[in-house]
């Protein structure tokens, strides 16, 4: 009965496991590629306006859940580091911004939030799922790409923060 049962379930979790979406840090490196669009409260925010700084790039959108659990664990590290020469830019991928500012009022966050509505940013950054998070060292080059979120992402989000901002 125990290999019956056993014969049923492996190829069944086996094929839950790769149902699953990508997750986890991914090796990444090379220059960030360059960007200006527009932001939350009407201005332009370019990533070449936080050049000298670590900055975390959050692709999200309102429909994802991981995305709305992961927000305010982000508006967190936010307050705490951009003391310290660190940036987060929140870069909703949504074509209509309506629903992200609907719940960006209900979850409010002080990082700037830059609406990326034809996903010209999001295939420079080879983003393929919701939330992606991409970290970039002072000098511009891309340093974590990390696909995904599960509760306890955050803390390797403050270790590679904090060792960007030591360098």
């Amino acid at each position: 009965m125990k290999h019956r049962i056993a014969a049923i379930l492996t190829p069944l979790a086996a094929t839950l496991l790769l149902a699953l979406p990508a997750s986890g840090a991914g090796p990444a490196s090379g220059p960030a590629p360059q960007f200006s669009l527009d932001a939350r409260g009407g201005s332009k925010i370019s990533l070449a306006q936080y050049k000298g700084q670590v900055v975390m790039l959050n692709f999200w959108a309102s429909w994802c859940g991981p995305c709305r659990q992961e927000m305010p664990l982000l508006e967190n590290i936010y307050k705490k580091y951009n003391k310290m020469g660190f940036t987060l830019i929140g870069v909703n991928v949504e074509p209509d911004s309506k629903a992200a500012e609907g719940f960006l009022k209900a979850t409010p966050v002080s990082f700037p939030v830059i609406y990326d509505k034809d996903s010209t940013v999001s295939k420079a950054y080879d983003v393929s799922g919701m939330p992606s998070t991409v970290i970039i060292d002072r000098k511009g080059n891309i340093r974590v790409l990390h696909r995904g979120y599960k509760p306890g992402d955050e803390n390797e989000y403050l270790d590679s923060v904090r060792s960007l901002i030591r360098e």
